[in-house]
C-alpha cells in the first residue's frame, strides 16, 4: 500500500525535533551522567558533572539551549519503497527548511554556526543550513528520521585510520582517546565505526552515536558478537585512562562506548572514532502520512535535583581590580568565582586582532591586565542579557596566545579544556593564567552575566568581542602562572588510583 507523505509535515517534525534536542537531553543519557555523578570520587570531576545536570534542568524547564554551540544538523532518513512525496521542491530543500525553521524559531533562537565557502570566504549561512543528510531505501511505507545536531569541539576530536587487518582496534582507540584531550566535552560516548571503506566507517560511527546508552544492560547478558565484546572491552580500558570528566581527573570518562561494523576489502581495516559530547542531541520519529510526528515532553521529574555548592577552597576574584601579581598565587584545580567585567573573543577575533598587532594598529580594546572568555553566544530572547554562554574549546586560540601575552598585557584567559603545549609555555614566561569553564553547562553560565555589550568586531556576528559583567561565574584554575597543567597532573594521578584499585 502507498503512503503518501506531505511536505509540510516532514519540515515540521524537523523542525520541531531540533528544537525538542536543543533544551532536553535525552534520558538515557541523564541518568548516566547521574549515575557517574554518585560513583565518582574526584571532587573536580564530581563537580563538573553537577554543573551539567543543574544545566540541563534549568535547560528543559527553560527551554533554552544545552551548550551555546547548537551544532551542525546531521540527518538519517529511512524512506521506504513504498512511500509516495507530495513536496514540490527536493527532499534536502524540505529538510533544510525543517533546520532553517528550527534555528530560527522566535522563542528560542539557536545559534547559526554553519560558514559556506569553508576555506574561503567562511560565510555563515545565518540559518545553520545546509543540513548533512544521508538516506536508505528500505521495505515498507513510513519513513523513519534521526535527527542530530552536533557540536564543533567534539566533532573536531574525530579520529580515522586504515589500520593493516591484523592491528588492534582496542590498541590503536586507547592511543588516540588521549590525544583526544577533553574538548569533547567527556563524560559522552565513543561512535566507533568498523569496515566498508573510509567514507562507511565514519558514517557508522556517527550512526552509532545515535543509539540509547545500555552497557550495563550488555554487561549483564554478556556479548554476542565481536561489536559486542569490543564495547566491554573498550568501556573498561577507556575509563581505566583516568582522564575523567572535561578531563579533569576521575573515575568515568565515557558513559557507553558503541560499535558498528560493514564488511570491508580483505587488505583493508578502516576505523573511525567520532565521540559525542555531554550536550548529547539526537530525537528519532517515524511519518506514517497522518500528519506531523511531534515530540513528547518528558517529566521533569527524570531529572535529579543536585544541589552544587562551592567547597572550602574557592577564590572570590574582582575582575575589575585583580593584578598579576594576585594570578600568582593561584593553584592549580583551585575553584574561582569571578565577578567584575571581562572581555570575549573566539578564533576569528583573535585572528583579526592579531593581523592588526603585527600591521602596526592599534586594537579596538584595551586587554592591558584583563580577561578573556573564549565564548560566542546563543542570541537572547525575552528578559535574557545574553542566552546561553558556554567556552569553546581552547587549544584553537593556542596560535595567537603568545602574541596576546607579549603584545597586550593579557593577564588571562577563560575556556573549554585543556591548553596545549605552546600555550602553556606562553603562560609560564609572562606569568598569566587560564581558567576552565565546563563545557555543556552553557544556560548556567549564562545566569552569572549580568549584562552584556558588544564593544568591537560588530560585524562577526557571535565572534564579536563583547563585554560581559558577571557574578560569581565558577571555573577552575587549569593553568596557573608556573605552567602547571591539570588537563596533564589529573588524568594521570587518576590512572595510577584506578590501577591500584584494581590490583588490590
Amino acid at each position: 500500500m502507498t503512503t503518501v507523505i506531505r511536505q509540510d509535515d516532514l519540515i515540521e517534525s524537523v523542525a520541531d525535533a531540533l528544537q525538542y534536542i536543543s533544551y532536553y537531553h535525552p534520558k538515557d543519557f541523564i541518568q548516566a551522567v547521574h549515575e557517574a555523578y554518585q560513583k565518582e570520587e574526584s571532587q573536580a570531576a564530581k563537580d563538573a558533572m553537577a554543573q551539567i545536570l543543574i544545566n540541563s534542568r534549568m535547560c528543559a524547564m527553560g527551554h533554552r539551549p544545552i551548550c551555546q554551540d547548537t551544532g551542525i544538523v546531521t540527518v538519517f532518513v529511512n524512506v521506504g519503497m513504498d512511500v509516495q512525496w507530495e513536496c514540490d521542491m527536493p527532499l534536502d530543500d524540505v529538510i533544510n527548511e525543517g533546520v532553517r525553521q528550527a534555528y530560527t524559531h522566535p522563542d528560542n533562537v539557536l545559534r547559526a554556526s554553519v560558514l559556506a565557502d569553508p576555506d574561503g570566504a567562511r560565510a555563515n549561512t545565518k540559518d545553520n543550513t545546509p543540513a548533512i543528510i544521508h538516506y536508505k531505501l528500505v521495505p515498507g511505507d513510513k519513513v523513519e528520521v534521526h535527527v542530530a545536531a552536533k557540536g564543533g569541539g567534539s566533532e573536531a576530536k574525530s579520529k580515522f585510520a586504515m589500520l593493516n587487518p591484523s592491528d588492534s582496534v582496542v590498541d590503536w582507540v586507547l592511543k588516540m582517546v588521549p590525544q583526544m584531550g577533553a574538548g569533547w566535552c567527556p563524560p559522552g560516548m565513543l561512535g566507533i565505526g568498523i569496515g566498508g571503506t573510509a567514507e562507511k566507517a565514519m558514517e557508522l560511527a556517527k550512526e552509532a552515536l545515535l543509539d540509547p546508552i545500555d552497557i550495563h544492560d550488555l554487561k549483564e547478558r554478556g556479548a554476542s558478537n565481536r561489536s559486542e565484546e569490543l564495547r566491554l572491552e573498550l568501556f573498561e580500558k577507556v575509563n581505566d585512562l583516568g582522564i575523567g570528566a572535561q578531563g579533569l581527573g576521575g573515575l568515568t570518562t565515557v558513559l557507553d562506548v558503541k560499535v558498528k561494523d560493514y564488511p570491508t576489502h580483505a587488505a583493508n581495516k578502516p576505523v573511525a572514532i567520532i565521540p559525542n559530547c555531554a550536550a548529547t542531541r539526537h530525537a528519532h520519529f517515524v511519518l506514517d502520512g497522518t500528519g506531523p510526528s511531534l515530540q513528547t515532553p518528558p517529566s521533569l521529574e527524570d531529572w535529579p535535583e543536585i544541589t552544587w555548592e562551592v567547597g572550602d577552597n574557592v577564590r572570590r576574584v574582582n575582575l575589575d581590580t585583580v593584578t598579576p601579581e594576585d594570578v600568582k598565587e593561584w593553584q592549580p584545580g583551585e575553584t574561582v568565582l569571578l565577578s567584575g567585567k571581562m572581555l570575549t573573543g573566539r578564533d576569528a577575533a583573535h585572528k583579526k586582532m592579531v593581523d592588526m598587532i603585527s600591521n602596526g594598529e592599534e586594537l579596538p580594546v584595551d586587554l592591558k591586565g584583563r580577561f578573556i572568555y573564549y565564548v560566542g553566544p546563543v542570541d537572547p530572547v525575552r528578559e535574557e542579557v545574553v542566552g546561553p554562554a558556554g567556552p569553546t574549546t581552547a587549544t584553537r586560540m593556542d596560535k595567537f596566545t603568545h602574541t596576546m601575552l607579549e603584545k597586550t598585557g593579557l593577564t588571562g584567559m577563560i575556556g573549554k579544556a585543556e591548553r596545549g603545549q605552546v600555550a602553556i609555555d606562553a603562560i609560564k614566561e609572562f606569568g598569566a593564567v587560564y581558567l576552565m569553564a565546563v563545557g555543556g553547562s552553557a544556560y548556567l553560565v549564562s545566569k552569572a552575566i549580568k549584562n552584556a555589550e558588544v564593544v568591537a568586531f560588530p560585524e562577526l556576528g557571535m565572534e564579536a568581542i563583547y563585554e560581559f559583567e558577571v557574578e560569581d561565574m565558577p571555573v577552575t584554575v587549569a593553568v596557573d602562572s608556573k605552567g602547571t597543567s591539570v588537563h596533564q597532573t589529573g588524568p594521570v594521578e587518576w590512572q595510577e588510583k584506578i590501577i591500584a584499585a584494581k590490583a588490590v
